[in-house]
This record gives C-alpha cells, structure tokens and sequence, in this order.
C-alpha cells in the first residue's frame, strides 16, 4: 500500500513510501528539505521492515529542533501501526 505521510517541523514537507503486508517498506521519497541526506536515509532503508527503520531513526534531532526529517520519517512509520495516517 502508498502512504504519503506530512511531516512537522522540519524542512521536509512529507514523505511517500510503499509498505508490503510483512511491514517492508520500499520507494521511500521526501518532498524538500536536505536532498542528499535524505536519499541516503531512504536507499539505506529500502526493503527494511518499518519496526527496524524506526527504531534506527526515532529521537534523531537536526541542529536545534528537537526532531528532524528521520525522526519524522519513524514517527510516520509508526502512527501508520497505529492506523493513523494513510492514502
């Protein structure tokens, strides 16, 4: 299934990832902020299940802010468990 998830208080402004019926998630893509960071963050956990890519990214903050675009990423994957967010 597609999600497409808006992040808070970071530059980027959401994140699009498929996520399989085992929970991997594959075609991650952010919309905004840091272009190369954030292509890293999605080929290193392309095929990953979403429970080991938050774990790995949750709490992660970016220069003052208390969050940033991978912690958001997580919380994404997270609230999607929760049956929070999806397209």
């Amino acid at each position: 299934m597609r999600y497409d998830c808006a992040l808070k208080g970071v530059c980027a402004a959401f994140v699009s990832f498929d996520m399989d019926e085992g929970g991997a998630v594959r075609n991650i893509s952010f919309k905004g902020g840091c272009d190369g960071n954030l292509k890293a963050i999605s080929r290193l956990t392309d095929g990953r299940h979403y429970k080991e890519i938050a774990a790995a990214l949750e709490g992660n903050t970016c220069g003052l802010r208390k969050t940033s675009c991978a912690d958001q990423f997580a919380k994404a994957l997270l609230g999607i468990e929760e049956g929070v967010k999806s397209t």
